[in-house]
């Protein structure tokens, strides 16, 4: 009987959903398990970064990495798991894009540690303890993994053959990469693993776009009584559908909420936040300068908005002044 392909997950710095995800497979997930072998998933398998270290170089067939690369731990992972793969896949929008962790980049190191464990009104740190890289327990020293200036993708520290967007993926993108890899069917290394076309092609409010639209105040969904059946950007809601890769099944916009844009960008964009910046700045409905500042004005969080889960992989990587990584 033929041995079965290795397959092996892993979760880097991310919220778990991507690892939810593959529970997510529902019933597939035995197709799945009946088709690979499983060697190395961390929450799910008790099995030890010894064994995976034991293994030879590319005898798992591929290695699916969900989240971003932000202490060294993760980098050593990555970096062994490359090793060890045939083919290594970035699971969701942190591993492709740096996701919404990546926005850690606009602060600095020592400035995301006194907020988290000094300056939050509801933490209590008398001796005023940061995480360091080692410690002393009952007289020995216990080495733990440093944080990095900065949040990184995964392509920042490996080489990667393929991506899955989402945050998280759907199920049935998983299992298409995963069917993908076992039938020898997959396309030109480092291609993204989803739709080619923008997410409004599919989009089952597309009908109601008009031909033009023209904006005089971004509005949140809070402000007024949206109609669900119109294009958000037609009532300006910011949404971020045009310049977001598609293949998400439209799971926000049919759950009334619009793009977020976590499908990153088309195959044809650098930059998925200054694309988003520079499509909303021409949907604006004046030339005047006060008018405009006032219009611009009403999008409260632009970075934010913009680079959400692109951060880590733009031009911009993160805060300009004072960045390490720079």
């Amino acid at each position: 009987m033929p041995k079965k392909p290795k397959i092996a997950f892993y979760w880097c710095s991310s919220c778990g959903g991507c690892e939810e995800s593959i529970l997510d497979l529902a019933e597939d997930i035995l197709a799945v398990v009946e088709a690979v072998d499983i060697v190395f998933w961390p929450v799910a398998l008790d099995v030890k970064y010894k064994d995976v270290a034991a293994m030879g170089d590319g005898e798992i067939t591929a290695t699916l990495i969900n989240g971003a690369i932000r202490i060294d731990e993760h980098e050593s992972m990555a970096r062994l798991l490359r090793q060890k793969s045939k083919l290594l896949i970035a699971h969701g929008s942190c591993a492709h894009l740096g996701g919404v962790v990546s926005l850690a980049n606009f602060s600095e190191r020592e400035d995301i540690f006194t907020r988290l464990y000094s300056d939050v009104p509801t933490v209590k740190n008398p001796q005023g303890l940061f995480p360091k890289s080692g410690t002393i327990d009952s007289g020995n020293y216990l080495e733990l993994p440093g944080f990095n200036d900065t949040v990184k993708t995964l392509d920042q520290v490996v080489e990667v053959d393929y991506y899955i967007p989402g945050c998280p993926p759907t199920p049935e993108l998983i299992k298409e990469a995963i069917m993908a890899v076992l039938e020898d069917r997959l396309p030109e290394r480092g291609a993204v693993l989803a739709e080619s076309k923008a997410l409004c092609h599919t989009c089952p409010l597309k009908e109601s776009k008009p031909e033009t639209i023209r904006i005089k105040k971004f509005k949140r969904l809070y402000e007024f009584e949206w109609d669900p059946s119109r294009c958000f950007l037609e009532q300006g809601i910011v949404c971020l559908g045009p310049v977001t890769r598609g293949g998400c099944n439209a799971r926000c916009i049919g759950a009334n909420m619009p793009c977020s844009g976590c499908f990153g960008p088309l195959d044809n964009v650098t930059d998925q936040g200054a694309k988003a910046a520079s499509f909303l700045a021409s949907l604006i409905d004046s030339t005047d300068e006060e008018e405009l500042q006032r219009i611009t004005a009403s999008i409260p969080d632009p970075a934010g908005l913009f680079y959400r889960y692109s951060l880590a992989s733009s031009m911009l990587k993160g805060k300009v002044a004072g960045n390490k990584s720079d």
